[in-house]
């Protein structure tokens, strides 16, 4: 569920009528929910009652200070993936003593800062990576917490590109080869504490079974590891899916209550009802990982069309917004509904709606039947609160949208609109 919804005929994030936003601050315009924000982390949070846990938000889906801000007000802990992102969540307020930090490829300067930082742990992704810590932190005088990344080949059926749990995957180690190198690391590295184990199968899951399938084959070893090295902590990583396609519908508690068991996706009390009695005897800390279950539908981009062009193939709705400003569609097919920010009631229309880049793959839907809005009329792309502005760029030299967090009845300004002279500043 989330904050989103029609009021009086007008398309309202929370108190805050959208195109009030759109015309005082322009399109493209990212505005995100923070009561969603916050309701998504509390019932995650919630759900794992019983367990003790922690939930760390993987910064990477959304990395606005104000966001990290609001999540370290709730004792959010953090999954970061860069030196960058560990400055961010210090930064914003956030407690590095509750960062993991994950990734295949951290450099030397990111691992000191880490360390230097007091992190709670290192999430390892190779032998030649645990080396690599054993040494640099050797080199400080201290000791490196960490937890290697088990793969474990379980096959979480989503995009190939989001998939990170097979064997051919570049991430962590095959699940055969972590009993001796665990064994290895405690006899020959001593500046290295393994402190947990860490695993993630993929992200965009609205299934409960690939996750019940990784714990169960896991937990033999996760108490192997625990007998034989002590460890405190199993990271059971994130990857819970959220609604795309009906994303609108889906903030109202009679659109789940008409699904049937089989045909409702994933919500955040099936997946604690369903893991919490797998792992609450264990004896382990039990961290998670979620970005886009937090924030994902706690965003909209909003974008005002331009021209509508109509060939003989094809009718285009062109607006201002473009790949550069939200890459999911181009970049691994990635759906988001889009609805007018005046409520429908008329003809829909089979459109392809595409943005002015210079890509033929700058577009956000094809071949889609929707409301036929016209130029000038704003629309909003759904679900776009993760994965959208932190992975903006400025493409065919174009500034990144201003973003707004509404609360309640307050908007805030979260971050500027770029100005053409911020993109070249560095160039002079």
């Amino acid at each position: 569920m989330h904050g989103f919804a029609y009021q009086n005929g007008s398309l309202h994030c929370e108190g805050i009528d959208l195109q009030s936003l759109a015309e005082e601050h322009g399109t493209p315009l990212y505005v995100y929910s923070a009561g969603t924000i916050r309701d998504h982390f509390t019932r995650l949070d919630q759900a794992m009652t019983g367990v003790d846990h922690e939930v760390a938000y993987a910064v990477k889906a959304n990395s606005n200070l104000s966001v990290l801000r609001l999540l370290a007000g709730l004792d959010a802990g953090f999954d970061i993936v860069s030196g960058g992102e560990l400055f961010r969540v210090i930064e914003a307020g956030g407690n590095p003593a509750k960062c993991t930090f994950a990734g295949v490829g951290k450099t030397r300067d990111e691992i000191e800062y880490a360390l230097k930082q007091g992190i709670y742990s290192f999430n390892v992704e190779s032998e030649e990576e645990l080396r690599y810590l054993n040494t640099v932190a050797a080199e400080l005088d201290l000791v490196a917490p960490a937890a290697v990344r088990v793969n474990p080949n379980v096959d979480a059926k989503t995009h190939k590109y989001i998939s990170t749990g097979k064997s051919e995957n570049k991430f962590g180690v095959d699940f055969e080869a972590i009993e001796d190198l665990y064994a290895r690391a405690a006899a020959e590295l001593p500046h290295v504490k393994l402190r947990g184990l860490q695993m993630h199968i993929g992200s965009q899951l609205t299934s409960i079974q690939p996750f019940v399938e990784a714990v169960e084959k896991v937990t033999p070893l996760v108490l192997t590891l625990k007998a034989k090295h002590g460890i405190e902590f199993w990271s059971i990583g994130g990857g819970i899916g959220i609604v795309y396609h009906d994303s609108l519908a889906a903030g109202s508690i009679d659109w789940w209550d008409a699904k049937s068991e089989q045909d409702r996706p994933l919500t955040l009390t099936q997946y604690g009802a369903t893991l919490v009695p797998r792992l609450k005897d264990l004896g382990l800390k039990i961290l998670l990982e979620p970005g886009r279950a937090i924030v994902g539908n706690a965003g909209v981009l909003l974008t005002r069309c331009l021209y509508e062009k109509q060939g003989t193939a094809k009718t285009f709705k062109i607006v201002d917004a473009g790949m550069n400003d939200l890459i999911r569609p181009a970049l691994y097919e990635g759906h988001h509904e889009i609805v007018p920010l005046k409520e429908p009631a008329g003809e829909r229309k089979l459109v392809d709606v595409v943005g002015p880049i210079c890509e033929s793959g700058d577009f956000f839907c094809q071949n889609r039947e929707l409301p036929d809005f016209q130029p000038g009329d704003t629309i909003a792309l759904m679900s776009s609160g993760a994965y959208g502005f932190v992975m903006a760029s400025n493409y065919n030299t174009r500034p990144l949208p201003a973003e707004i967090l509404v609360d309640g009845t307050t908007a805030q300004v979260v971050r500027k609109r770029q100005t053409l002279e911020d993109i070249i500043a560095a160039e002079r």
